[in-house]
């Protein structure tokens, strides 16, 4: 008889939770705010961001992703006047101005910043990073976004947004000279800090960029020394074929929204085979899916609990929020109309549901809340098991957390949702040392030599 050869198991993969969140009231699952409980109109105040960073440390959350926009959606009945009246992202601020006040209230927990750098000079963009990440001690990451409103060109003096695809060959361009500035600049061990020398930096160590481009031009010395990552943890969320190209050469954790468990699985097979093909090792880029989560003791809990949120939700800022996302008025439309397919210059992933005959009645009844993630609700157990059977069944690698009534979501999954994925061993205990790199990769502080930023490395 021949020998038997025994197969060792891999131990289930642990999941990656973030919570989703942005710098105003009403983000995804719009209306909310108007909740009795809900306390985002006081994302103005700073003990607002400190007491939630605190809470979801206490909870263990890998890190506070924050949205953000350029511009406002105004596609809805050609104006502001449903954004202006149900907070849909406006007023908004910037979300680069909380990081340093929430760091200094947690230990642990990352951050991940969206910031459109289509808006961005690089050398700008580079050095408030490089800053943020020291101050943080390594905790910074950063959601590359081009943007997609008409209305933020018009904001900064253009007439329109840039063609889809040219927007990400400028933004290649743009990381391409961010690498540069992090990574090319100084050396490791420039920086000396010798008082008996008189040496702060040797100034053999540290180099000038020179950079001529077709978007871009650079000439000087990067000013901000080393921080702990260099480079901070790149997040993006392309899911259009150019899209798709750009993030797995350069993210290390791509936002995904959800759908069919099969649609998702071939998205995740997808991504991980163009990350092989670019040479990088398709583990070291984490998945990331949207959802909703209400969760409560038992399932009945749960359940009231969601249609008592339902009560303040409203369809039609939802509307007002997807329209300026495919660039397609909905308000056109009745409610039993199946809404075109076009080629828009907006989220074209986003746009592509208009070509399975969808109405406008269809779209607002499977967005319960407002928000365009999967909603999951019940007890502790049920949302755990729920969670961890779109992880195994896809092979995502965790969430980001939508929020809904503020900081209640985020207290409630704590409280009954964390614990049971604790007990199935699927949920760190406690936070391991290092950079947010390392914690989300587990292969230390800096990129990887398999990452395109290797070759502008001094």
């Amino acid at each position: 008889m021949g020998e038997t050869v025994k197969q060792e198991n891999n131990p289930p993969k642990p999941i990656i939770l973030n919570a989703f969140d942005m710098n105003c009231a009403g983000h995804i699952n719009h209306g909310l705010w108007t909740h009795p409980r809900d306390e985002s109109y006081r994302f103005n105040e700073l003990s607002y961001w400190t007491g939630l960073a605190k809470t979801l440390e206490q909870g263990l959350f890998d890190g506070l992703f924050l949205a953000d926009i350029t511009g406002c959606y105004d596609v809805y009945q050609h104006n502001i006047d449903v954004t202006l009246k149900e907070s849909v992202q406006l007023p908004s601020h910037d979300p680069t101005t909380l990081v340093s006040a929430m760091a200094s209230v947690t230990e642990h927990l990352g951050f991940g910043i969206t910031v459109n750098l289509s808006y961005e000079t690089p050398y700008q963009f580079a050095r408030r990073m490089a800053s943020l990440d020291h101050l943080t001690q390594g905790r910074l990451g950063w959601n590359i976004v081009t943007g997609y409103l008409d209305s933020a060109e018009r904001l900064i003096g253009n007439q329109g947004l840039k063609a889809h695809d040219l927007r990400y060959e400028q933004a290649d361009e743009f990381l391409q000279l961010c690498y540069q500035f992090w990574e090319g600049s100084w050396q490791n061990d420039a920086v000396k800090i010798d008082k008996q020398a008189r040496i702060f930096t040797d100034p053999a160590k540290v180099k000038a960029i020179h950079h001529q481009g077709r978007f871009y031009q650079s000439d000087g010395v990067f000013q901000v020394m080393p921080s702990i990552q260099r480079t901070p943890v790149l997040f993006q969320a392309g899911a259009s074929a150019k899209g798709l190209a750009f993030a797995t050469q350069h993210a290390e954790a791509i936002f995904i929204e959800g759908g069919e468990k099969s649609a998702i699985k071939r998205q995740v097979e997808t991504i991980r085979q163009l990350a092989k093909a670019q040479g990088r090792n398709p583990n070291d880029i984490k998945v990331l899916m949207g959802i909703t989560v209400v969760t409560d003791e038992r399932h009945d809990l749960a359940q009231a609990k969601l249609a008592e949120y339902e009560g303040y939700a409203s369809s039609e800022a939802k509307l007002a929020h997807y329209s300026s996302s495919v660039g397609i008025d909905l308000s056109q439309y009745a409610d039993d109309e199946v809404i075109a397919y076009q080629q828009t210059n907006s989220i074209a992933s986003v746009n592509q549901r208009f070509r399975q005959q969808v109405t406008k009645a269809q779209l607002i009844a499977e967005h319960r809340l407002g928000g365009r993630y999967p909603l999951i609700v019940g007890d502790g157990r049920e949302v755990a098991e729920a969670l961890l059977t779109w992880v195994d069944e896809t092979g995502i690698d965790g969430f980001n957390v939508t929020r809904t009534v503020t900081p209640e979501s985020y207290e409630d999954f704590i409280q009954y949702v964390i614990p049971e994925l604790q007990r199935r061993g699927r949920f760190k205990t406690e936070y391991k040392q290092g950079s947010l790199r390392h914690k989300l990769i587990g292969k230390g502080e800096r990129l990887p030599s398999s990452h395109p930023v290797q070759s502008f490395r001094c």
